[in-house]
């Protein structure tokens, strides 16, 4: 009878745990329980800083989390080998959930409130460490409730390396793996919490490479072409040039390398260059006459010039049915209240922001819904946005009025107040994924501005061409 009685209270408790496992609320609070477990993952892909395509132990990582929670791998995909994309489920809808690693070069830094070096080669300035966790971490819980509730469709994680410059999600598109996806979720870390229509800046970006011919710089300054002159002179051109492009572009540059020893006149020098604006079509118009003007340098320089194509990306094409239910969703989530050890630390940081002391309003509220943006930077999901309806958000993972690709951004990603945000990311995520797949109404709707607003004789069209995955632009 005892025997009995413990068996029948064993699947008393296993039959309670599934239906409670059915309802949304019930999803969201598991996932609150295992905010440690995923702010472990996360801070140990802080501790790994790994850059573009370099990502093998962060995206390792993560595949294995995504593989013990009952998804199918696939590795290495579009060329990458630190792509892979996670799957549970059959059939449709197919919802996507994108997760980003990649760390920037420099800007290595422990997490204390004054600028300290961690010694290492690249720190999370963009706080991808959050962003790849906190999208691992909804793609389990969804599949959570997809099981629990037997719920037909299929949840699928992309892991995407390479979105600081390496444009990492255009060989995924071109590749055609965004194909078969209905909708396609993103978030970002940020200083505020914020789910209004988003805005980006297409990009095209290349290294361009002068050679010339080394001599002694002092006895024999006349056998010489310097390559270093070629960058300079193409530099030179490209700054008179801002005055006459469009107020809204951007262009970015820095060199590369600029020769080893003043005495030896370079026979080798690399500038990396970014153009940016809010049409493609701009951008590339821009790009051609940068390239112009690289020819016209190499020429008046005695030099010869060729460049490689390493990124490109389209704008953001903004899905307002989506970005309503996301905003909603956030909102009920709400912002974070900071512990008296994080609002020191929060302090501290403001000090160096020119603050005399950290506002923490935006990280404890959602920001009002607005139909549109401004575009500042760049993002390869701009080419997934163009591919499925897509849509994102942002949440205060770092102390407010923190820019990104800072110190200050590596510095709160590792500690508790990027955790806490990244976990309010999972939470929205789930629940707009869980909306979806309970609501084919929504996902038509979705598609149907989708495709108004993409215009019937789209074709897509990668900025970066048919080059293979830039695997070494970060060496």
């Amino acid at each position: 009878m005892r025997k009995t009685l413990i068996l029948l209270a064993a699947l008393s408790a296993s039959y309670y745990s599934m239906n409670a496992q059915k309802s949304e609320k019930d999803i969201i609070k598991n996932l609150e329980q295992k905010s440690t477990d995923y702010g472990i993952i996360a801070q140990n892909i802080w501790e790994f800083a790994e850059m573009g395509y370099q990502e093998e132990k962060s995206s390792g990582l993560l595949q294995q989390t995504l593989q013990d929670a009952g998804f199918t791998i696939k590795k290495g995909v579009a060329g990458i080998p630190t792509a892979f994309i996670a799957e549970y489920g059959s059939g449709s809808p197919v919802i996507a959930i994108m997760g980003e690693f990649d760390a920037l070069p420099g800007l290595s830094q422990k997490a204390v409130g004054e600028k300290e070096s961690a010694g290492a080669v690249a720190g999370h300035a963009c706080g991808h460490h959050l962003f790849g966790t906190a999208s691992t971490a909804a793609a389990i819980s969804t599949k959570e409730w997809l099981e629990a509730n037997k719920s037909k469709g299929t949840i699928r994680f992309y892991g995407t390396p390479a979105e600081e410059g390496g444009s990492g999600k255009v060989y995924m598109v071109r590749e055609g793996l965004f194909n078969d996806v209905d909708i396609a979720l993103h978030w970002h870390p940020g200083a505020q919490n914020a789910a209004s229509a988003g805005a980006a800046l297409a990009n095209k970006s290349a290294k361009f490479r002068f050679h010339g011919i080394s001599a002694h710089a002092a006895a024999s300054p006349d056998k010489g072409r310097s390559a270093l002159d070629g960058v300079e002179a193409m530099d030179m051109m490209i700054n008179m040039m801002r005055e006459h492009i469009p107020q809204e572009a951007r262009i970015h540059y820095v060199i590369t390398d600029g020769g080893k020893a003043p005495n030896v006149i370079p026979d080798f020098a690399e500038v990396y260059y970014y153009a940016r604006h809010n049409r493609r079509d701009v951008v590339i118009e821009i790009f051609d006459r940068m390239v112009k003007a690289a020819e016209g340098a190499a020429l008046g320089t005695g030099t010869t010039m060729d460049y490689e194509m390493i990124g490109g990306t389209h704008e953001l094409l903004p899905n307002l049915t989506l970005q309503k239910v996301m905003h909603e969703n956030l909102s009920e989530v709400g912002g974070m209240e900071y512990t008296t050890e994080e609002k020191a630390f929060a302090d501290k940081i403001a000090k160096t922001l020119g603050q005399d002391k950290a506002d923490l309003a935006t990280a404890k509220n959602v920001q009002p819904y607005k139909t549109e943006a401004k575009a500042f930077g760049s993002t390869d999901v701009g080419d997934v946005s163009f591919t499925v309806p897509t849509v994102g958000f942002s949440t205060a993972t770092w102390v407010p009025g923190t820019p990104a690709h800072s110190w200050q951004a590596v510095a709160a990603g590792g500690t508790s107040i990027g955790n806490k945000g990244m976990m309010i990311a999972a939470k929205t995520l789930t629940m707009t994924a869980i909306d979806l797949f309970k609501d084919k109404k929504l996902v038509a709707s979705a598609k149907a501005e989708f495709l108004m607003k993409r215009g019937a004789d789209f074709k897509y069209i990668p900025l970066l061409g048919d080059r293979a995955p830039a695997l070494d632009y970060r060496k």
